[in-house]
C-alpha cells in the first residue's frame, strides 16, 4: 500500500502473523536528520501512479520465493524528522527466515518502486536524491 497518510505499524504486523509462524521481523525506515553529513530538516516522497502496483509486486515475489507471509506499506508526501517512511513486515517459522526475508522485500521496494524522494536541508537547499 502506498498511503499519504501516516503507516499503520498494527495492520502490517496483523497481515503477516499466523500460527505457523515463530518469528515477525519488522523493518521501520524512520526520517533521519543527517544525510551524508548535512542537515535535513524534511523530506517529501512522490510516486509513480504505479508505485502500489509495484509494491505489490515486491511483496508478493518475496512471499513466493520466501513461503512466508510478507507485507509492506510506504508512505508519500511531506514527512518531518521521525516520521516513518516505510513499514515492512516478515513472519516466518524461525527468525533467521523471517530477519533474511524482512531484507529481501526491503532492498526489493527500495530499488523497484518508482518513488521518489527529496531532501530538504538545514541551509534551505534541497535535491532529489538516489535518481
Amino acid at each position: 500500500m502506498i498511503s499519504e497518510s501516516p503507516l499503520d505499524e498494527v495492520a502490517i504486523r496483523a497481515a503477516v502473523e499466523g500460527d505457523a509462524n515463530g518469528a515477525v521481523v519488522m523493518f521501520c525506515g524512520v526520517v533521519r536528520d543527517h544525510d551524508g553529513g548535512r542537515a535535513v530538516r524534511s523530506l517529501d516522497y512522490r510516486a509513480h501512479p504505479e508505485a502500489a502496483r509495484f509494491l505489490a509486486d515486491c511483496v508478493a515475489r518475496v512471499a513466493a520465493e520466501t513461503g512466508y507471509a510478507i507485507a509492506a506499506s510506504h508512505r508519500v508526501g511531506d514527512l518531518r524528522i521521525g516520521d516513518v517512511a516505510l513499514f515492512a513486515a516478515a513472519a516466518a517459522p524461525h527468525r533467521a527466515q523471517a530477519f533474511d526475508a524482512c531484507e529481501k522485500v526491503v532492498e526489493l521496494i527500495k530499488h523497484e518502486v518508482p518513488i521518489w524522494k527529496r531532501q530538504h536541508y538545514d541551509d534551505g537547499v534541497s535535491e532529489w536524491v538516489g535518481l
